[in-house]
This record gives C-alpha cells, structure tokens and sequence, in this order.
C-alpha cells in the first residue's frame, strides 16, 4: 500500500521529550504547555481517519494568511494531545473560523482579547465525551481541552496569532489555551441549537463564536422562570459592556442556561425564541448612562435609537435572533452570558465523518 505523501518540512531534535518541548517553545511554536511531538506517524494516523489528502486545503487563516492543509492542521492537533477521533470535530471548527462572517483576523489580533469559543452539538459529543454537564467549562476532560488547544495552536502556527506580535490583546483570555464545549442536549427543555438553524439531531455539528467573556450569574432564590429571566437581564447591563455601544454591527450575545434554570423558564412557558425577546426586551441600558463611557465615541446603533435622547434604552442586540441560546451545565442554579466581539459572527459547520 502506497501511504499519500507528507510535505512538511522536518525537524530533526534530540530524541528527549524535554529537549524536543524546549526546541518548540523556543521557536514559538507552542502555548507554553508541553506538546506531544508530532512524528510522521502520529500525523499519518491523525490524517487517516478522513481517509483525504494531506495537501487538501481548507483556506487561508489571517492575519498572517497561512495556507491550512490537513497535514499542517494534523501537525498542530497532534500536538495538542488529540485523538484520530478529535480530528474530524477539530477540521468543522477550523472550517468554520475560517468562513468570512467570522473574521479571523480580527478576532486574533484585537486588543479586546477575543476568542472562539467552540460548541460541539449532536451524537459526535457523546461518543468522544466531550463535557456538556457539570465543569463544562473548565478541567479535566480530554476531548474538550484537546479539540480546543488544536485550534488555538492552529490559529498561532497558521495564522500567526502570537501574544505581543500580531495578537495584540491587552490583557489575554484563558480561551487562549482551550475553550470547547458541547451542549447538554438531553437535559435541555427546548431543541439543541443545531436543530433550531435546520440541521437533522442525528447531525453533529461545530459552532464557533468570538467571545471577549464569560460572566456568570447565580439565582438562587427566585420562585419563577420569569424572574430567573429578569435576573440574566440584570447580569447583562454591567458598566463597561462594548455590546450596547455596536448592536447595529449586529453583534451578539452567548447566554449560556445552566438545565435547572432552562427548566424553570421552560416551566414558566417560553420557548427559546421567548427567551431571545425577552432579552432583547429587557437587556437594555439608557443612553444618559452610556454617554462619554466605554466606546462612545465608536458607538454604532440603529436608527432608531435617538442618542440625543438621556432616556432612550439601548438594547444589547439589535434584534432577538442575535442572542444565542445553549443549555450547558450541571446541577446547581447557575448560569452565564459571553458578549461577543465587536466584528464577528457565530458560524455553524456541519461534522464531516
């Protein structure tokens, strides 16, 4: 059997875990954590379960425009720990940062610090375990750290996005090292959020979104769905908050449901679609308060917000269907919102196995 051939430029080193990590790191090319060392066979077995060439390319990843094959993007998951079972979900993400509504670049060299954060819905988050309930968000779950590092390293070996170079963030974000996720499906009141865009459930998709947060918010003593809701809205309006000065940029708004409250506001009669109304609504911020503060001066709303006005209630989006709704999470009545960045919009790819 003739193996398709590889065209990455090799690296010879020291045959030392310890040696071949400093020589990574050294030349920049890892997150500062150790790196498995991609060897040809580890890349060979990373590639095969695509059954695909190497030299396919995917497109160009900005700022630096490297072109992304599937050999180079086996190279980074590699790498980053993962499995041949991971590459698939690792290739949708990659896929999907790449489509033109997201904006790579951007995302990658704002000082705002933005991230994807990769979503992972249908039958595939099951079968590799990838954490959708309790500690989601955090340790300890090989599929989640592994999928979202992969990117991450791509994102710095093939688009260039290095801290301090053309990664300009002023303060950093820990989804710098890894930030996946799935929803909880079977604990979710209303459809998985790729049913809701078309997709079949027997579908497995990857949603990536530019996330510059994560805020959670606790409510633990409300009686109703409804206040739990007037709750999240509350959460929404801090000072400081870029969303209400860009909606007309159509920019969006995660709100991550942990199941006990998207059971109680289920219970309380919304849908998932009352859910975005009601923070569309609701998520809303005076004009007077936001005058001369955060990102006045770049401010870009709608028409019909009259800024003139100390009283006129500017909304977080500019319309519902720009709040995205995930149930994720565990026991406890927890929940959290992520704004998103002011340039960038959520991409859904469908899991290619």
């Amino acid at each position: 059997m003739t193996l398709p051939k590889l065209s990455s430029r090799r690296v010879e080193a020291p045959d030392s875990l310890d040696a071949i990590n400093d020589l990574y790191y050294e030349r920049g090319w890892t997150d500062g954590l150790p790196i498995v060392p991609p060897t040809e066979e580890r890349v060979r077995a990373m590639l095969a379960l695509l059954g695909r060439e190497p030299q396919e390319s995917l497109g160009k990843m900005g700022p630096g425009n490297g072109t992304v094959t599937l050999e180079k993007l086996a190279v980074n998951a590699v790498m980053a720990g993962c499995k041949p079972e991971h590459f698939p979900v690792v290739v949708a993400a990659v896929k999907a940062l790449l489509a033109e509504e997201f904006n790579i670049a951007g995302v990658s060299a704002t000082t705002g610090g933005a991230v994807p954060l990769i979503v992972v819905n249908g039958p595939i988050a099951g079968e590799l375990g990838i954490n959708a309930d309790t500690g989601a968000f955090g340790a300890g779950y090989r599929a989640n750290a592994c999928i979202g590092r992969a990117v991450r390293l791509a994102m710095r070996n093939l688009g260039g996005a290095r801290p301090g170079e053309v990664d300009k963030s002023t303060l950093g974000h820990p989804g710098k090292y890894t930030f996946c996720i799935a929803e909880n499906e079977e604990r979710s009141p209303w459809n998985p959020f790729h049913v809701d865009l078309g997709y079949q459930p027997e579908e497995s998709t990857v949603t990536v979104v530019g996330i510059t947060g994560f805020h959670p918010i606790i409510e633990a003593s409300a009686g109703s769905g409804r206040d739990v809701l007037k709750t999240v809205c509350s959460a929404i309006t801090p000072w400081g908050t870029l969303a209400f000065y860009v909606p007309a940029r159509e920019a969006q708004v995660v709100l991550v449901l942990g199941p006990e409250h998207a059971r109680e506001i289920a219970e309380a009669g919304f849908s998932k679609r009352d859910v975005q109304m009601y923070v569309f609504q609701h998520a809303r911020f005076p004009v007077g308060q936001l005058r001369g503060h955060t990102y006045w001066e770049g401010r870009t709303w709608p028409a019909w917000i009259d800024d003139t006005n100390d009283n006129e209630m500017v909304p977080a989006v500019s319309r519902p269907e720009n709040v995205l709704v995930f149930v994720v999470g565990g026991d406890g009545r927890h929940s959290a919102w992520l704004p998103t960045w002011l340039s960038t919009r959520a991409v859904t790819v469908a899991i290619e196995r």
